[in-house]
């Protein structure tokens, strides 16, 4: 299921996780540079997706159960099947993801178009090693002129157990072929728990403290 290997919080639900804000300009066609930097000790990220859209696009939803897109990305890093869902949604400009694994300390920067009116991110990327961990950001609004600043959570899909078990989980730390054998879970997203060396995975070492990602996003400008 780990296809594409072989925080995140919308403005509303933890606004004060926006540590700068922009001001207005006018409303044309833009490119925006988003740029995640991975500011966990010992996690990394899995390629990550970027979207621009208009509003009433969702990747998910706290306390409700995660679409088969997200659970396909939070379990393996697979951002196929969501790529695909957004690409044939009107309300979507543009669809990219970064390439590799983004290590802790590092930093990667997508860009992506956003035609009149769709002027939100939203972008979602797996933690590794965990069973369904995921950094994302849900339709934060993108700045018109400077550059705006947020910090995801690490969540949970709530789609697989979190048994830490290197068998069920994928990418180089583990090996596994992720999802669980086991499909069940918690239910529903929800901020992550952390690793608490119930398997194979020593607490010490790839436990984590909240926020996970830094994410900056910058329009370009011609001028």
């Amino acid at each position: 299921m780990f296809n594409y290997l072989r925080y995140t919080l919308s403005a509303a639900v933890f606004s004060g996780l926006l540590i700068t804000s922009s001001t207005a300009s006018a409303d044309d066609d833009a490119v925006y540079k988003v740029t995640i930097t991975n500011i966990t000790h010992s996690i990394s990220f899995t390629p990550i997706l970027v979207a621009s859209h208009r509003k009433g696009v969702s990747l998910y939803e706290l306390g409700a159960a995660a679409s088969d897109e997200l659970s396909a990305i939070a379990e393996g890093g697979d951002t196929g099947p969501m790529a695909a869902l957004l690409q044939h949604d009107h309300r979507v400009a543009d669809v990219q993801t970064s390439g590799g694994l983004l290590a802790p300390g590092a930093s990667v920067t997508v860009s992506v178009a956003a035609k009149k009116g769709a002027r939100r991110i939203s972008l979602a990327s797996m933690m590794l090693p965990t069973n369904d961990g995921f950094i994302a950001l849900n339709a934060v609004k993108a700045p018109h002129r400077r550059s705006v600043s947020y910090y995801s959570y690490a969540f949970d899909a709530g789609s697989e157990p979190n048994d830490e078990l290197c068998i069920s989980i994928p990418g180089p730390t583990c090996g596994g072929i992720g999802p669980s054998p086991d499909a069940g879970g918690e239910g529903y997203v929800h901020i992550h728990r952390g690793m608490h060396g119930i398997g194979d995975l020593a607490p010490d070492v790839y436990d984590w403290r909240n926020p996970v990602a830094k994410i900056t996003i910058v329009r370009e400008h011609d001028d």
